[in-house]
């Protein structure tokens, strides 16, 4: 039986579906400290330029497959306005402008984008749709539970949970743009499933190094 895009997506979001998150489940609590989201919030305006230009770089690759470049072209454009929404948010944890430009990130918390780079430079771009859609269901999960916590149990204002907002309510692992990108690679005889599926699992591991790291000074 020949394999769909939704075979392929429903499959790979069910393996790599990730282990519980320690992180998340303390801001969920409102046991972790404001130092801990102060530091989400820094080291997100690194990850942030990075998973931009590194979008962009994967839409170029991809412009033989139209419906995979405009995937990656959403997905640079949806940066710019996570972005724009990362100020309420530092300001919210007792940051300023000074504050953010002198920061220095954390190894383990830029290993994500630094992945996410190595895969722009020589994957092939419909795998990364498919490693990215079920990385993406994990991280709009913990936006919506990070974005309830810091209402209810920090008292942070819709300015200040904008950011989370926002990845919250992109459910890109469902939505016809990836399903139009995959539909597309593997008409074109393009898509890996092994290779997607290696993908998918070192994000996931990197996204949880991200949370756990947030924690660690």
């Amino acid at each position: 039986m020949t394999r769909t895009a939704q075979d392929v997506l429903t499959e790979a979001a069910r393996e790599l579906a990730p282990a519980k998150n320690t992180t998340v489940e303390r801001i969920a609590a409102g046991e972790a400290p404001v130092e801990v989201l102060a530091a989400l919030a820094l080291e997100q305006h690194h990850v942030i330029v990075g998973d931009r230009r590194s979008f962009a770089h994967l839409a170029g690759r991809a412009a033989p497959v139209p419906a995979v470049a405009a995937f990656f072209e959403t997905l640079a454009r949806g940066e710019d306005s996570a972005l724009g929404h990362l100020g309420a948010l530092a300001r919210a944890c007792g940051l300023d402008e000074a504050a953010v430009r002198e920061y220095e990130p954390r190894a383990g918390c830029q290993a994500y984008p630094s992945y996410v780079a190595w895969l722009a430079l020589g994957a092939e771009p419909v795998d990364v749709v498919v490693a990215l859609s079920a990385n993406f269901a994990a991280w709009s999960s913990y936006c919506a539970t990070v974005g309830r916590a810091l209402r209810e149990k920090y008292g942070f204002d819709d300015a200040a949970c904008a950011f989370f907002d926002l990845f919250a309510e992109q459910k890109p692992g469902a939505s016809d743009a990836v399903l139009a990108a995959v539909s597309a690679g593997l008409a074109a005889g393009r898509l890996s499933e092994p290779s997607a599926r290696r993908y998918g699992r070192l994000l996931q591991d990197y996204e949880s190094m991200f949370w756990d790291s947030l924690a660690v000074r």
